[in-house]
């Protein structure tokens, strides 16, 4: 496994995500994960859009990876401000495949699609 953070801020720095394409392409991971605050909102969709448009033209294949899924931090700290997550769901076709609700690599959870239904619903 091998994990890059981007700090969030590096979708517009376009020499960083042409390495960044560049690592995926020569390492062609199994999975490609955004990792994304949920404390910010629709930024985070911002810069999920921006990131995978990013990967596709910055890439040198002709068929680049893009994310696979999404990995959602401080998701503890949102209560049912979830549509965010779900906008970003909606714009990149990739699921909420964890949510991280502490500082530990123990504190990554699956998402519970049930919970976040119901919190909708009420």
């Amino acid at each position: 496994m091998v994990l890059v953070d981007t700090a969030g801020r590096m979708q517009d720095n376009e020499p960083l995500m042409r390495a960044l394409s560049r690592l995926i392409y020569v390492n062609n991971p199994d999975l490609v994960l955004f990792v994304g605050e949920a404390l910010v909102g629709n930024d985070a969709v911002d810069q999920l859009s921006k990131f995978n448009q990013k990967l596709a033209d910055l890439s040198p294949s002709p068929n680049p990876s893009l994310i696979d899924g999404i990995l959602l931090t401080k998701f503890d700290t949102i209560d049912d401000k979830v549509g965010a997550a779900l906008s970003m769901v909606y714009i990149s076709g990739a699921p909420v495949m964890f949510i991280g609700c502490g500082q530990s690599y123990t504190d990554l959870k699956k998402l519970n699609v049930k919970a976040i239904v119901k919190i909708l619903l009420q």
